[in-house]
């Protein structure tokens, strides 16, 4: 079983890491490649590529410039430890085990758009640059031309080594189609979070996020890897809702 979740744009690379041991991203290669794709952009091209601020766009700028393919802990932190958006807050981090780690990098596939995919230990160093972004690469006219079939076919790796085919979708529309090559082969779990409203259950993004990374943490610290015991999930008072379900939709409300 692999967990698939989308990375973060809020990112923290000042506090201590919870752990010393650390891996290197697969495709660090690419991951260069791309970044003298991105250097040959200026401050004012950065932004209107990415719809954001001067001041973001400027950050960005600095970063691409700063990036370095040798990576150590001094420039670089474990992708886990680094990501802090909604879906990573809810990770118990701090109570980890080298035990839950370890889990976690058997299990556990952030997508991104600049390394492809990251492993929970894998060194990262600060980027912004999602995957829906239509930079012009030698592969094609965005990211999605750019990673072809490399992550699915890393993906599809990994489950070989566990002699299984189930991923848990975690990840949002846009980072799960950069796997497309690989879905018809694979056994895919969705896990839905609705809220209940007067019209019946909706789905609400900010909550849905939350849940994601919930759902992630419950599965490493329960050491989950089978895909009926995902229904016994109830945190935040979520709960497994069956007539809303089905085989590869499982459907979690409150």
């Amino acid at each position: 079983m692999l967990i698939l979740i989308s990375p973060a744009k809020t990112q923290d690379f000042d506090s201590a890491p919870q752990t010393k041991k650390h891996t290197t991203p697969v495709f660090l290669e690419e991951s260069e490649e791309l970044i003298k794709e991105l250097r040959k952009l200026d401050e004012k091209e950065i932004g209107e590529l990415m719809h954001v601020s001067e001041a973001i766009a400027e950050l960005n700028f600095g970063r691409y410039k700063a990036w370095d393919p040798k990576f150590t802990t001094k420039n670089a932190k474990q992708a886990l430890l680094a990501f802090k958006g909604d879906v990573y807050r809810p990770f118990h981090l701090d109570n980890y085990t080298e035990e839950d780690f370890k889990f976690a990098q058997e299990h556990l596939r952030m997508l991104s758009g600049l390394y492809g995919i990251l492993r929970p230990l894998d060194l990262m160093q600060a980027y912004r640059l999602e995957m829906k972004i239509p930079l012009k690469n030698k592969q094609g006219k965005d990211l999605y031309a750019f990673w072809g079939d490399k992550i699915a076919k890393e993906l599809s790796k990994d489950l070989k080594k566990q002699g299984d085919n189930t991923i848990i979708n975690l990840a949002s529309m846009e980072y799960f189609k950069a796997t497309a090559p690989g879905q018809k082969d694979w056994n895919i779990i969705t896990p839905v979070f609705k809220e209940k409203k007067e019209d019946g259950y909706k789905m609400v993004a900010i909550f849905a996020k939350k849940a994601r990374g919930m759902m992630s943490d419950y599965i490493i610290q329960n050491r989950i890897t089978k895909t009926e015991d995902l229904k016994g999930f109830n945190v935040e008072n979520y709960k497994f809702n069956k007539a809303l379900s089905s085989e590869k939709e499982l459907v979690f409300t409150r």
